[in-house]
């Protein structure tokens, strides 16, 4: 991917009417010079006390303690990492980006996949215009209406239909000067099996659902069958350079800023779904295209809300596909609840029967997903005889074991009591056991990654396809493989943490001496937070300082390194350092340079930072007694899952997967 220039950002930043740009989100009055104040867009409040000074191009909240400059806003208003926002604004305010020098390898890469969104933007316009012009489409139309759908709705998502004939799509491209090579590369074409060097169109005869990214660039595309003789019913494009589909989302373009504004995402499991929850007011909701969350969709999900609410079809399918959501969020900042539906329906059913307003109350009556599974154990169990209450107490023991002492814990200690005709003493007994006997959850398989393979554009033309009576066949994509994890302590070490000492400087706390991989672990964690500045900042607030460090240097950096803007400059603010902080500190910024830096390398250390304070606060527990292994076992067990899924996510994108 290319890379701006540090003089693009400056350009963009002096640009933006800080005003204009908050003014968008909520409204803002004059209260002096240089000074304006509204009422807060993260969080709710009567009293305005978010206040904006347009000189610096900075914003605070007194009350939430949200603060930062223009790029921080538009991360947090509409989902976007800070690429994303550096272009939002410099598209609005119109400045053109520059990009640094690039090698002539990457600089095709990067205009070869400029050309492949330009043909799938080509192509989802094509199909949009099909389905509202063509007579062939009135079929689609009239299905489309029977479901409820809205011409609006369908208009905002780009809804299309593909037309029968074998060569539209193929013919259009060739006169637009796209070759057979790039609508292969994006899915739109394929070979004849029958006649080499000939291509006829993938989807035909199909309702279109354009896959866009958060961006909202057409990476593919879903297509549905309009006949029952015509599987599969579902087709999507398939795995190639631009599209996987173990990290796409349906709508997530569309539902990205009210999902960022309300702090809340809505996981549907296909297309109309998606499509009937917005006609009904939710709009910040997201398809996953089938029944299983993937590791990479879960990490998009997260980058734009915090709560994460799963209103997935009612069936048996649908209710595994929530347990399995749950362990593949485990260890993620994602507050996890379900919308319960009624049995055998799904969102768009229950608009169509019941209304709007039914659909947008089952979402804020979402429960804890706890309190579902438990409902989930206790309703598929055989309570007849004790041996069943025994299997139900011993499934029903980690699932608890996850949820910290609260009054949730409480009442569904109480409920499971009643239901299995127990004293509630007991029952909290067995269930406590339960967990802490029960074996390791087993890990969610990762998503294969592909691995793209880029071809040279060709000029040649193919020969038109062949006209025959019915399609070649074609291969459904196949399934994930079982991923293998390493001990994480081993790969990360040798991966990230940089070398350098950095012992602890006169005027550091006294404290416990650190083990050496502890010491290795923080600093590594530092390290990224100043090779990446912006995250780094969000970072530094998540940790608690006591808890997640050991060592008195890294304690004293962060006290350093946490006042805004000072990751943006830390060399040259070594100077103002305590003298005996200013070594660990230059071996940061040395290592900053020298590290593997991204977002996932990053995430990966904070969470090796959370899973020594776990293995310590379990240790401290066995040693005294005080009780809560079982549940801290639980949240290593799931922060080691996450890890694991991680590092090879890392491994695969680095090509030693």
């Amino acid at each position: 991917m290319s890379r701006y220039t540090p003089d693009s950002k400056d350009r963009v930043r002096d640009a933006v009417d800080m005003i204009a740009l908050v003014s968008g989100k909520t409204e803002l009055r004059r209260a002096g010079v240089n000074s304006y104040f509204g009422r807060c867009p993260f969080h709710d409040e009567r009293t305005g006390s978010f206040h904006v000074r347009p000189e610096e191009k900075h914003y605070h909240c007194f009350g939430c303690q949200e603060s930062g400059d223009p790029f921080d806003f538009v991360m947090q208003t509409d989902g976007l990492d800070f690429r994303g926002a550096l272009e939002t604004l410099a598209q609005r305010f119109g400045v053109a980006l520059e990009v640094e020098d690039e090698d002539p390898l990457a600089k095709a890469r990067r205009e070869r996949r400029d050309r492949l969104h330009a043909l799938l933007d080509r192509a989802a316009g094509y199909y949009a215009r099909y389905l509202w012009e063509s007579a062939e489409a009135a079929a689609a139309r009239d299905y489309l209406a029977r479901r409820g759908l809205e011409v609006e709705t369908l208009r905002t998502y780009r809804v299309g239909y593909a037309p029968s004939a074998w060569d539209k799509m193929l013919l259009g491209s060739r006169q637009a000067g796209f070759s057979e090579e790039e609508l292969l590369a994006t899915g739109l074409a394929q070979r004849s099996r029958q006649r080499p060097g000939s291509y006829y169109d993938r989807f035909r005869e199909r309702i279109m659902f354009p896959l866009a990214n958060a961006r909202g660039k057409v990476v593919g595309f879903g297509a549905r069958a309009m006949r029952d003789n015509q599987p599969p019913k579902y087709l999507n494009t398939s795995e190639g350079e631009v599209f996987h589909k173990g990290s796409q989302l349906f709508g997530i373009d569309i539902a990205r800023r009210p999902a960022a504004r309300a702090g809340t995402i809505v996981l549907a499991e296909g297309y109309t779904d998606v499509l009937a929850l917005h006609q009904a007011g939710v709009q910040n909701a997201v398809g996953v295209m089938g029944t299983s969350l993937t590791d990479e969709q879960a990490r998009e999900l997260e980058r734009t809300a915090r709560t994460l609410v799963l209103a997935l079809d009612a069936d048996g399918a649908g209710q595994e596909a929530m347990v399995r959501a749950s362990r593949i969020a485990a260890g993620r900042r994602l507050e996890l609840r379900v919308a319960r539906l009624a049995d055998g329906m799904d969102p768009a059913d229950l608009i169509q029967q019941q209304g709007a307003g039914a659909v947008r109350e089952l979402v804020a009556r979402s429960v804890p997903f706890v309190s579902f599974h438990v409902d989930k154990i206790l309703g598929s169990a055989d309570l007849g005889d004790a041996e069943g209450k025994d299997r139900a107490i011993a499934e029903l023991g980690p699932v608890l074991a996850a949820t910290p002492p609260s009054v949730l814990r409480e009442e569904l200690v109480g409920r499971i009591a009643d239901r299995l005709g127990l004293g509630r003493p007991l029952a909290a007994q067995l269930l406590e056991r339960a967990a802490a006997e029960a074996p390791p959850e087993p890990v969610e398989p990762a998503p294969p990654t592909a691995a793209p393979t880029a071809t040279a554009n060709t000029t040649a033309t193919a020969p038109a396809p062949p006209r025959v009576d019915a399609p070649p066949s074609w291969d459904d994509d196949p399934g994930p493989e079982e991923p293998h994890f390493g001990d994480e302590d081993d790969y990360y070490n040798e991966r990230f943490a940089p070398g350098g000492g950095g012992g602890a400087p006169p005027s550091a706390p006294a404290a416990p001496a650190p083990t050496a991989g502890a010491a290795k672990v923080e600093r590594t964690f530092l390290a990224l937070c100043v090779a990446l500045p912006r995250l780094g900042a969000q970072a530094l607030t998540r940790i608690d300082v006591e808890q997640h460090l050991t060592d008195p240097s890294a304690r004293g950096a962060v006290a350093f390194l946490l006042p805004p803007g000072r990751l943006d400059s830390v060399e040259e603010e070594l100077t103002n350092a305590d003298a005996g902080l200013r070594p660990y500190l230059g071996d940061l910024v040395r290592a900053a340079t020298a590290s593997d830096a991204s977002s996932d390398a990053l995430e990966l250390a904070e969470l090796m930072l959370e899973k020594g304070r776990l293995e310590r606060a379990k240790e401290r527990a066995m040693r005294e007694g005080t009780g809560g292994v079982a549940e801290i076992g639980q949240q290593l067990l799931r922060v080691r899952q996450r890890a694991g899924r991680l590092m090879e996510q890392i491994q695969a994108a680095a090509g030693q997967g």
